[in-house]
């Protein structure tokens, strides 16, 4: 029997993944007052089931049990359950993720959560087979019926725990930040970096941009060449692993295994900006053609699969597509067998599957092959009596059929809501493969994005909302859309000199500062003032796959402090910087972008004024070399940006070579410029 007989309250919402549940049997809400109050009125533990539309095992939990008729009846006798997009309410998801991490010691998604009527939790963990999770439930809605002081104790202990966790106090010994602090932090790092295959030893690996970001500067700047090769195998082996889609490009979230070759096969649009920003930057400082071709190639994907005609992005693609049998299949639209391709590629079936390992260093499970390089061009064409232009010509013409013979497949399943945060790192993805690159299509795409950003998500208040769909835009911000927009705002601004980002930068920060600053501690709340309260407010503290929305905002402020002699601006990042100093040293792949700001505070820093009608050919020039401590300011007329003023000449391009708003004797010339500058440590 179909269960789209069934129709909950979620056929109300634009979420995708709500709207993926709003035809199962469970009686589910989206969360709201309504359903709260309705918990407490009706005295029922709240069952808070959260994930992502593009989430796996959120898809095999809802299959095994929420489409479940005999579960169903079990979850609505006892619950009231809600379902949440962790993408949506980020919010929701760290209060209850924090808590499962608390009582299990891991998370992950699905995450399920029972809770007492007012949301303070009891129980929770990830996915579970249907007979568990009917046992559990069973359990806990006897115990809350029969024993509910016992579970309400509990609850009363495990919210103060979350309350506690990520609140840092405020560091007041004395401040100091030193190049020796880097080093500190760096070996102790290196006893969990995997030399022979990059990333983290072990698996799963996740690319971890931030982390490579402050890695490869490090490696820059101090001349150590051990990191910069731990950087290089890192960035080479992730791109020619099977997380990258060697065939449409574009990276998938993590790989199971610790050769980087099976994904979980979801395509999220944060990696992939992360990802351009970073692959762009390696390319800046090493002139490897590879770092070039994903950028390239991961732009392209970003352009067909994850943007709509206002230039805004959408989320992500699903890890889950229908296979040739009519059924869901992870990864089914990625992978191939040996025989489609000996069809699709006759004679050159041979050499592809050297290149691409389709023998047992490719294989994955049931005749597939996920394609995964091992070899380099060079290596392949001296071994195949080639030479690298002829390879290179065949591979294109490769990827060309094979995408033409995948797009006959049934595609993945597309999450099109557009998150303000996200669409910020891929913003910042393609200005800095403006800067590197200067193609001008990709300033093109960044300033029609930053525009969406300001006229649908930045609302007259001043405050910019989270989501946007179907031309909607809802979700009051949270700190990761002001410290990423913030962010990709000023990278703006360096890129064209339009000093209105600057500006709208400036005025983001200080409507943060307003609603999400808190002074005791000198750290920023992840939700507004303005919100509705959850059972505690976090602070995101920690670099993950995503910097954590309180190092990106201290280095926002750092770099506005400059733009704009704001001294309030840098005691404020200064003070951030110092509250996580000690864990810093301790665990630096967790906090690698505040190691970013310690660079820029333990040694030199400089501001490059460029002043001239010919300054953006001069910037242009100085984009090409790698420079990791500087920022840009520029005009072509008079400017009311402090770090501008009495900088303007009508005759000529001037750039000034500045420390904290001192400026050295103008040059015309880029080269002579540069020579003022010392980027080692």
């Amino acid at each position: 029997m179909s269960i789209n007989k069934f129709t909950n309250s979620l056929i109300n919402e634009t979420s995708p993944y709500l709207l993926q549940h709003a035809h199962n049997p469970v009686n589910w809400h989206a969360w709201n007052d309504e359903a709260l109050a309705l918990a407490k009125k009706e005295n029922k533990l709240l069952l808070i089931s959260i994930g992502y539309s593009s989430c796996h095992w959120c898809h095999v939990m809802e299959h095994e049990s929420f489409e479940n008729e005999e579960v169903a009846v079990i979850m609505n006798r006892h619950f009231i359950n809600i379902k949440v997009d962790r993408e949506e309410r980020p919010d929701i998801d760290q209060v209850y993720m924090n808590a499962v991490q608390l009582m299990t010691g891991r998370g992950g998604w699905p995450l399920n959560c029972i809770a007492l009527p007012d949301g303070r939790p009891i129980w929770g963990g990830t996915y579970f087979p249907k007979e568990n999770w009917i046992k559990a439930l069973e359990q806990l809605s006897k115990m809350y019926k029969e024993k509910p002081e016992e579970v309400i104790e509990y609850a009363v202990k495990l919210t103060e725990g979350i309350k506690d966790t990520d609140l840092l106090p405020l560091n007041t010994v004395q401040q100091e930040f030193t190049v020796l602090q880097l080093h500190s932090a760096v070996a102790e790092w290196k006893q969990y970096m995997d030399f022979d295959l990059g990333g983290r030893k072990g698996a799963p690996k996740f690319p971890m941009p931030n982390n490579y970001s402050f890695l490869l500067r490090y490696g820059v700047q101090s001349n150590n060449t051990e990191i910069l090769e731990y950087v290089n195998t890192s960035l080479t082996n992730m791109a020619y692993g099977g997380i990258y889609d060697q065939i449409g490009g574009g990276f998938s979230r993590y790989s199971v295994d610790k050769k980087w070759h099976v994904p979980h096969f979801e395509k999220m649009l944060y990696d992939n900006g992360q990802l351009v920003s970073l692959y762009a930057e390696a390319y800046q400082a090493t002139k490897n053609e590879l770092y070039k071709n994903i950028v390239y190639e991961t732009l392209q994907f970003i352009e067909n699969d994850l943007t709509n005609s206002e230039g805004a992005f959408y989320s992500s693609l699903d890890a889950d597509s229908i296979n040739a049998k009519g059924k869901l299949e992870e990864g089914a639209f990625y992978v191939w067998t040996k025989d489609e391709l000996k069809a699709i590629l006759n004679n050159d079936f041979e050499l592809f599957s050297e290149y691409y390992s389709v023998n047992y260093y490719g294989y994955w499970e049931h005749d597939n092959y996920v394609l995964i390089r091992k070899n380099s061009d060079e290596e392949i064409a001296k071994n195949n009596s080639i030479t690298v232009t002829e390879l290179k010509t065949k591979v294109d013409v490769w990827k060309k059929v094979l995408l033409k013979e995948r797009s006959k497949k049934e595609r993945p399943r597309l999450d099109d809501k557009s998150l303000t945060s996200w669409n910020a790192l891929m913003l910042k993805g393609y200005i800095d493969a403006f800067k590197v690159f200067n193609e001008p299509h990709f300033l093109e795409v960044a300033i029609k994005n930053a525009t969406f950003i300001y006229t649908k998500q930045l609302q007259e208040s001043g405050n910019l909302n989270h989501s946007y769909k179907n031309g909607s835009s809802t979700i009051n911000g949270f700190l990761e859309d002001y410290a990423t927009v913030i962010d990709a705002y000023i990278s703006l601004y360096e890129a064209t000199v339009n000093e209105f980002w600057l500006q709208t930068a400036k005025q983001l920060t200080d409507y943060s500062l307003d609603h999400f600053f808190n002074r005791e501690r000198a750290m920023f709340y992840f939700t507004s003032d303005e919100d509705t309260d959850l059972i505690t407010r976090k602070m995101e503290i920690e670099d993950n796959v995503i910097s954590a929305s309180n190092s990106i905002m201290a280095n926002n402020l750092f770099k506005l402090s400059h733009y704009y002699s704001n001294s309030y601006f840098l005691k404020i990042s200064k003070q951030m910087l110092h509250n996580v100093e000690e864990r810093t040293q301790k665990y630096g792949s967790g906090y690698s972008n505040w190691l970013q700001l310690m660079c820029n505070f333990s040694s030199n820093f400089y501001e490059i004024a460029v002043s001239g009608k010919d300054l953006k050919m001069k910037i242009s020039e100085i984009n090409k070399n790698y420079i990791p401590n500087k920022l840009i300011a520029g005009s072509t007329k008079k400017s009311t940006i402090p770090l501008m003023e009495g900088r303007f000449s009508e005759s000529d391009t001037l750039i000034y070579i500045c420390v904290e708003g001192a400026c050295q004797l103008p040059e015309k010339e880029v080269e002579s410029a540069l020579k003022q500058l010392k980027i080692y440590f």
